[in-house]
């Protein structure tokens, strides 16, 4: 009988199809004692299959590319954790297997983790990734993961290792259906980044029979158990309308009446130019320069790497990237370090909470010649190129983090228009303070909500709090566009609300200046902005921020754009 679950849409489209669930299962290991003698050679093989999890999970992340990238070298950090590696060879010293002495050492690591506050529980299911995959390989059975199938199907899961979700056959899943994860989990980014329709955070999914069929719809966050013919007909009819529609839309964004509203893309270095270039990206509204460094371990600037990547392998990255852009704007993030992005040359390894500590520019002041040098490769790769480039900070709190980029910008030559995110509450509330240093904003929705809620971005437990439509954190964008056009200035979006099509119409209602996002949402977001005036959007934005939670946030903009 047809049934509806909710979630939480994450990835728009309608896929239907049969489910497959995602391989998770790896068997303990019997706790078996072995002689003195065979130590060695354990520990020679617990060695050989956290390196080799490690070189597969950083070759994954290479493959992949832009947001996969670094979710996935994070991983691969785990595996190459030296402290791991000296647990697991105490307990096989003691007489535990090889890969019993894995299992046991990442289950102390998963309770310190645990214990450790919101943020850092968020990376159990990483670690128990990394422990599955160490095990499966010791024990010789198949890696957990993505299941075989030689039809197209529904890939549900309790949760997604990014290892799997980066390199999915897109030929062959048509959906994601996830029971934990937030709009901004691993699973929901990949998801939005592979253009796969994904719902997540959808209880009892896990427990579906296999071959179910599944009606998931990526927009509204339904998930529809044995769909009947008829509701299949209207969800394929449906789906070819969007579809016209976003073929229809071509044009630069603006609204109905002529708003001219600039939709850029998030990359994090050239495999992913090819994709913006074809979306119709206006210019790219967020490099993510911590990608380059994290691309070969073992190298300059690789994670655990105690040596930054040098000034000429910066600029021939750069200038790839710059060149694909002739005429209009790249911006550029100067390295965000720390929290889960960590980099071995830059990143201490001692804080109690990552997220709060020395990430971002305030890691890069405290190591000025690596952000000169990234300055200069930035200023050297746009040289002769017809490129607008812009150059920003993030995690700035106050005016003197602005002033201190802004002068390192100067000291270094840079002859691009220098900018910050806003992606903590101060930062918004003094965002006309920060104008007088610079030259634009660009609000960093993820980050903004989590320290302006206090719930980890990696937690679903917390994704009531995580969702961009909460009021609060709308009238935090609005504080801020409205202190831009104050001063004169722009204030773009470059977090992941401005991949949501109804959000993106009432960020402009709020007098947001441009909008950037993942390649795959860029035809949405430009349909949807085509079809309401720039009256309608600020009415739509004012109806959001009257709201007392998301919910009614979006029911309150969805019927003022739709005309209710």
């Amino acid at each position: 009988m047809e049934t509806t679950l909710r979630g939480v849409g994450v990835s728009h489209g309608v896929a239907i199809g049969e489910i497959r669930h995602m391989g998770t299962a790896v068997l303990e290991p019997p706790a078996r004692q072995i002689p003195g003698s065979e130590a060695p050679r354990e520990q020679r093989r617990a060695r050989q299959a956290l390196h080799a999890v490690a070189a597969d999970l950083t070759a994954r992340g290479f493959l992949a590319g832009g947001d996969a990238q670094a979710v996935l070298e994070a991983q691969a950090l785990m595996a190459r954790d030296p402290e791991l590696l000296a647990d697991v060879e105490r307990r096989v010293a003691v007489g535990s297997t090889a890969e019993r002495a894995v299992y046991d050492a990442c289950a102390a690591y998963r309770d310190l983790l645990l214990g450790a506050g919101e943020y850092l529980a968020g990376r159990v299911a990483d670690l128990e990734d990394v422990r599955n995959r160490i095990v499966a390989r010791l024990l010789g059975v198949p890696m957990p993961g993505v299941p075989d199938s030689d039809e197209p199907y529904v890939l549900v899961a309790r949760d997604l290792a990014p290892a799997d979700t980066a390199l999915l056959d897109t030929a062959l899943v048509l959906g994601i259906v996830t029971e934990e994860g937030g709009p901004t989990s691993h699973s929901a980014i990949l998801a939005r980044a592979l253009g796969v329709p994904a719902v997540v955070g959808v209880p009892g999914a896990a427990e579906l029979p296999e071959s179910t069929v599944l009606a998931v719809d990526g927009s509204t966050g339904e998930v529809i158990v044995d769909p009947s013919a008829a509701r299949q007909d209207g969800l394929r009819a449906l789906a070819e309308q969007r579809k016209a529609e976003l073929a229809a839309a071509k044009d630069p964004g603006r609204t109905s009446d002529g708003h001219l509203v600039p939709l850029l893309a998030n990359i994090g270095g050239p495999a992913d130019v090819q994709a913006a270039l074809e979306a119709g990206a206006e210019g790219v509204g967020l490099l993510r320069t911590e990608f380059f460094a994290l691309s070969s371990p073992g190298s300059p600037g690789s994670p655990g790497s105690e040596e930054a990547p040098s000034e000429s392998s910066q600029v021939e990255a750069y200038r790839e990237v710059l060149s694909a852009f002739p005429g209009r704007r790249v911006v550029v993030r100067v390295l965000d370090a720390g929290a889960d992005k960590p980099l071995g040359f830059l990143t201490p390894t001692d804080e109690p909470n990552p997220a709060l500590g020395m990430r971002g520019v305030r890691t890069l002041l405290q190591h000025p010649e690596v952000l000169r040098t990234q300055l200069l490769a930035l200023t050297k790769a746009a040289e002769g190129l017809p490129v607008h480039l812009e150059v920003m900070a993030p995690m700035v709190a106050d005016r003197a983090d602005a002033r201190a980029f802004a002068e390192a910008c100067r000291a270094a030559g840079v002859r691009a228009s220098v900018g910050v995110m806003v992606e903590t509450p101060s930062a918004a509330l003094r965002a006309r303070a920060l104008l007088r240093e610079v030259e634009f904003l660009s609000v960093g929705t993820n980050d903004l909500a989590q320290y302006a809620f206090a719930a980890d971005r990696q937690a679903s437990s917390l994704s009531r709090l995580q969702d961009p439509w909460h009021p609060a954190l709308l009238d935090l964008v609005a504080m801020t566009a409205e202190a831009a056009r104050a001063e004169g200035k722009s204030c773009g979006v470059c977090g992941e609300a401005a991949a949501d099509p109804l959000l993106a119409c009432v960020l402009t209602g709020l007098g947001v200046t441009s909008l950037s996002m993942a390649p795959a949402a860029l035809s949405r977001v430009r349909a949807a902005l085509a079809t309401c005036t720039l009256a309608q959007c600020r009415r739509a934005a004012a109806a959001a921020r009257s709201a007392d939670s998301p919910e009614e946030a979006r029911l309150a903009a969805r019927a003022v754009l739709s005309g209710e």
